[in-house]
């Protein structure tokens, strides 16, 4: 491991907190060397607060955890990246960031994504999506075929709510079938992005 410089800044070291699925950063807070050995041990963050002059646990009173996934050194050493899964809105005004921000829109997308996966990994009887999984991989392929087929009718006629219920229906079943297939959208995105580069 790199060592920290925790001198540099009076013991204190910059922390940035991501989201370690959308990859959104969520806010900035500070450790010293206690909160970072007591974060990196319990999985879960803990800052040291100015404002109180001592250790915080982030959630600590709301329950609004912040459960790390993952945490990088900078090239100076004197500034750390913590990937997180927060647990509820990260900023004490409610939002989901400490920069107002909203985690809603694309990154919808990432959360369903996380459902997706509880579904397949920690089955429902009563969960629609799960037996879709019981089905197995044909059934969910031919799924997303159908609905690919209902999207192309709806795109001929003139009505908003049939083709967006389509189109939401169609992206659902694909986020399956890449769960089903061991993928993520991350992987596509990737894809994507490198065919992006290459023009």
């Amino acid at each position: 491991m790199q060592q920290l410089d925790f001198d540099k800044s009076d013991g204190l070291i910059p922390v940035i907190i991501q989201d370690a699925t959308t990859r959104q950063v969520l806010m900035l807070g500070y450790m010293n060397q206690e909160a970072f050995e007591k974060t990196t041990r319990e999985g879960v963050v803990t800052f040291f607060s100015r404002s109180k002059n001592r250790l915080w646990t982030k959630g600590e009173t709301s329950g609004h955890f912040l459960h790390v996934i993952d945490w990088k050194v900078d090239c100076d050493q004197d500034t750390l990246l913590f990937q997180v899964r927060p647990q509820g809105p990260v900023c004490h005004t409610g939002s989901d960031t400490c920069f107002n921000e909203s985690n809603h829109d694309t990154h919808f997308l990432h959360y369903l994504e996380q459902v997706i996966q509880q579904r397949r990994d920690q089955p429902a009887e009563s969960s629609y999506t799960a037996s879709l999984f019981r089905k197995g991989i044909n059934k969910i392929a031919q799924k997303v075929g159908e609905e690919a087929v209902e999207l192309v009718i709806e795109a001929k006629d003139n009505d908003e709510t049939l083709f967006l219920n389509e189109a939401a229906d169609l992206m659902f079943h694909y986020l399956v079938l890449l769960s089903a297939k061991g993928y993520s959208l991350q992987d596509v995105i990737s894809v994507l992005e490198k065919r992006h580069r290459a023009k």
